[in-house]
């Protein structure tokens, strides 16, 4: 099995992400990552899938993910034609002894420190899976105490963009 990074461009509507979810749930794929947020354009959503799969049953959910009514457009993020990022706020046990080691470590991965409290200090910090699951080994021995991760968020490198395309094609059919 490998990993598979989807775009998908679907209507801004109630439903559409539990309909897409469902889909893959019916086929038995576990979806690694999720992300979704409005676009440029406030009636279209991008919805950033990353799924555990083979190539042949991919290609089987793409078709039916195609049929469903509020999906635009569908594209596979090659990881080389791509950025691709996560998000990770981790809440790192800390006192005046250990601040200054955490902070060294959170100044090595360009993140940022957007909270401290006398016993905790909370990182921010985005980048590749390898890049935050690297920081976080770093800073395990000092106590995680709390940890939320985002799903991943990509869009495809250059000029070209998949929303543009699919807008003039919705234009022209409408």
């Amino acid at each position: 099995m490998s990993k598979h990074t989807l775009s998908v461009l679907v209507e801004n509507k109630p439903g559409v992400l539990a309909r897409i979810a469902a889909l893959f749930s019916r086929r038995g794929f576990n979806i690694d990552s999720l992300a979704v947020g409005p676009t440029e354009h406030p009636d279209i959503s991008r919805m950033t899938i990353v799924v555990n799969v083979e190539d042949l049953p991919l290609e089987q959910v793409t078709k039916q993910l195609n049929k469903l009514v509020n999906v635009i457009k569908i594209v596979e993020l090659d990881p080389d034609a791509a950025v691709r990022r996560e998000l990770v706020l981790v809440k790192v046990r800390a006192d005046s002894e250990t601040r200054s080691q955490i902070t060294e470590i959170v100044t090595l991965f360009r993140a940022k420190t957007v909270d401290v409290s006398p016993d905790a200090v909370t990182v921010e910090a985005t980048g590749s899976s390898d890049k935050l699951e690297a920081m976080l080994k770093m800073l395990e021995p000092y106590g995680i105490k709390e940890l939320v991760q985002s799903g991943m968020v990509a869009v495809g490198r250059g000029a070209r963009s998949i929303t543009d395309r699919s807008l003039r094609a919705l234009d022209r059919s409408a």
